[in-house]
């Protein structure tokens, strides 16, 4: 009997030590959960700045293909102008070299110019005609004024021929004058291409650099993140072995008041069972229920 109570009361105490443990755990959870939820805070904090500065990475890469499309856009008309103003400073090069030729041509031939204006030449010319047309002449006569009107032809010819390098002079100018302009028209749009060119470049530059300066920081904040979530593993395994541990004690504690539960309920009925008898034994009817308790247990000793 002795031996009963005191392992009843081993039991009893091992029961209110597995409460207690379960309390104890309980009190380990929270303060393991407080960890976790604020490990889990940082971690999504680090997150959304990671995020947020991934997306402004994302933004600056877009801004850095637009300006680099802008620039080389500028690039392409800069290499355009300048082969429109070397074309035309070409041409005007060639022109020159023409006009200076023309120049020299004019220059040797006004040096065979007659000493008469072309004026009196023709007034002369036209005198010597109108004799040849009205005038009887003999042949000799006919013959020495028709040389002289063609010497005076010829002469007539320098100041036609003077007249038309002159004019081909003056257009050579004119088209030099053109090409001059449309050369430093291109040089000018050149230059303002190429300095717009530069300043877009200088911004893409700079976006490059805020962008590579992003990245990094993005970078950082990712290794953080992983370096959070290492941190958070093991404060995650404690709270499942304590929820384990908890779990297999309240079970443990289910299983012996499910065993005391039996013992009470296995007492009373052979309290029961013991009174039937008495009852049977003084000869009083049997009830089904009672009936049934005696058979039960006789079926029970047979197996």
């Amino acid at each position: 009997m002795s031996e009963n109570l005191e392992t009843l009361g081993e039991r009893r105490l091992t029961e209110q030590q597995r409460t207690q443990k379960i309390e104890e755990l309980k009190q380990k959870l929270s303060v393991l959960r407080e960890k976790a939820d604020k490990l889990k805070a940082e971690l999504n904090e680090l997150a959304e700045k990671r995020d947020k500065l991934n997306e402004q990475f994302q933004s600056l890469r877009l801004e850095v293909a637009q300006l680099k499309k802008e620039r080389d856009k500028f690039n392409e008309t800069v290499k355009r102008l300048k082969q429109q103003r070397d074309e035309a400073r070409a041409k005007a090069q060639e022109k020159r070299a023409e006009l200076r030729k023309l120049s020299h041509e004019i220059r040797v031939l006004s040096g065979k110019k007659p000493p008469k204006s072309p004026q009196a030449l023709k007034k002369e010319l036209e005198e010597i005609e109108w004799k040849i047309q009205t005038t009887p002449l003999d042949l000799k006569e006919e013959k020495k004024l028709v040389e002289h009107a063609g010497t005076i032809k010829a002469k007539l010819n320098i100041y036609k021929k003077l007249d038309q390098l002159k004019q081909k002079s003056t257009e050579l100018q004119t088209e030099i004058k053109a090409l001059e302009a449309k050369g430093n028209l291109c040089h000018e749009k050149l230059e303002e291409n190429a300095r717009k060119s530069q300043e877009v470049h200088k911004k893409m530059l700079e976006k490059i650099n805020e962008s590579k300066k992003i990245k990094s920081e993005a970078d950082a904040l990712h290794n953080l993140l992983l370096q959070s979530r290492e941190r958070i593993k093991p404060v995650q395994e404690d709270i499942m072995k304590i929820l384990n541990e908890m779990a297999r004690l309240k079970m443990e504690i289910r299983e012996e008041e499910e065993k005391k539960r039996k013992a009470s309920e296995e007492a009373l009925r052979e309290k029961l069972k013991k009174e039937v008898r008495e009852k049977l034994k003084r000869g009083e009817k049997l009830s089904w229920e009672e009936f049934q308790l005696l058979t039960h247990k006789e079926n029970e000793t047979q197996d």
